[in-house]
């Protein structure tokens, strides 16, 4: 099997959770389609550069590119297109119903930390995001937010506390 080969059909059996996996974190399905397809662009650039070749779980591995794509996004408060201009691919423009698709499939697949996020207090999820998914430190958020430090502490290890309890009851 050719690279070529080999790339589409690593493409064809992670696409699906790296898309649903983007789609969950960021606001839009184009957004969710252009980080998942830089993930995969930097999935390629990695590999030529010799790194993923121990990869045990490539979902994993993929869903953990997606995160820092995801991260570098919202500290840069844009798209990254980097990797995609490295490997030369365009851009392109997703249709209605490319993005309708795409929706639909993110919101196929049951995600119990979605919905345990739902049940926290605003404050408390901002606090959670901010800190987990974002990582940020206290004081950042604490500036953002208005609060002190220790609110913003206090909101997090609440939030994370009812997301344990959340998800343990969802998964019994």
């Amino acid at each position: 099997m050719g690279d070529g080969e080999a790339f589409s059909a690593f493409f064809r059996r992670h696409s699906l959770v790296v898309l649903r996996y983007v789609r969950g974190r960021v606001g839009s399905a184009e957004d969710a389609a252009d980080l998942t397809a830089e993930t995969f662009a930097a999935a390629v650039v990695a590999v030529r550069r010799g790194h993923g070749s121990d990869i045990a779980d490539g979902a994993a591995w993929l869903c953990a590119i997606a995160r820092h794509k995801i991260v570098d996004s919202y500290r840069a408060g844009r798209l990254e297109e980097a990797a995609r201009r490295e490997l030369q691919l365009e851009r392109f423009e997703l249709l209605d119903e490319d993005i309708e698709e795409i929706n639909e499939l993110a919101a196929s697949g049951n995600c119990p930390v979605r919905s345990a996020l739902s049940a926290l207090t605003e404050v408390e999820r901002t606090a959670v995001i901010e800190r987990v998914v974002l990582e940020r430190e206290y004081a950042q958020i604490a500036e953002r937010t208005g609060s002190s430090q220790a609110t913003v502490r206090q909101r997090v290890s609440r939030g994370l506390a009812r997301l344990r309890s959340e998800i343990g009851a969802e998964l019994k």
